[in-house]
């Protein structure tokens, strides 16, 4: 992130070393500069799930080659087989970081939320993460790292409190994933209102 002059303040919500070991960590998705960012906002290992084109390019294939999750999202069939890779890596105690809204959001509003993330969670009974992107979709926007507009800046992410999710079932999926996007959507409220 040094290179293009990006810099990274996290406001922790939950001191690190008090993060749950496993859970899932879920992040708006605002820019491909979350991404990076990801790596250095979690402490601990993680398994990164992440679209399959991210493949193409060469600095994501790095990080996406062998060690993270890929997800064909015009497969059914390939989706459900990179959620059961995911709940393999639960069980052996790595954490997972994905972004429910399943694509790049414009302008840094929030999208809906797919189940995907908080039927994992439930199913697994580990803790979601909520991450709060705030303003990398400023620094570069839609489009990629050749495409679209970028500039240096500070990019700003809030760590929130784990929401446990011991003893919820299915019938719970759908307030989890609301709790989730609520918590994500009021940051956005706050920062931009103060902007």
């Amino acid at each position: 992130m040094l290179i293009p002059g990006l810099f990274l303040k996290i406001t922790r919500k939950i001191p690190k070393e008090k993060l749950p070991k496993t859970c899932i960590y879920c992040g708006n998705h605002v820019s491909y500069i979350d991404i990076i960012a990801s790596y250095l906002v979690v402490p601990n290992y993680f398994v990164f799930m992440g679209k399959q084109e991210l493949n193409k390019a060469p600095l994501f294939r790095i990080f996406f080659k062998e060690m993270n999750i890929l997800v064909d999202r015009k497969s059914n069939v390939a989706s459900h087989r990179a959620f059961m890779r995911a709940a393999s890596d639960i069980d052996r105690g790595h954490s997972v970081f994905l972004f429910p809204e399943g694509t790049i959001s414009n302008f840094g509003k929030l999208r809906g939320f797919k189940n995907g993330a908080f039927k994992l969670a439930i199913e697994k009974q580990v803790p979601v993460v909520p991450v709060t992107f705030l303003n990398n979709w400023k620094l570069l926007q839609n489009g990629g790292f050749f495409k679209s507009f970028g500039k240096p800046g500070i990019s700003k992410v809030v760590v929130h409190e784990p929401i446990s999710t011991v003893g919820m079932t299915e019938q719970d999926l759908v307030s989890l994933r609301t709790k989730v996007y609520d918590v994500i959507q009021a940051e956005l409220d706050k920062y931009n209102k103060n902007c």
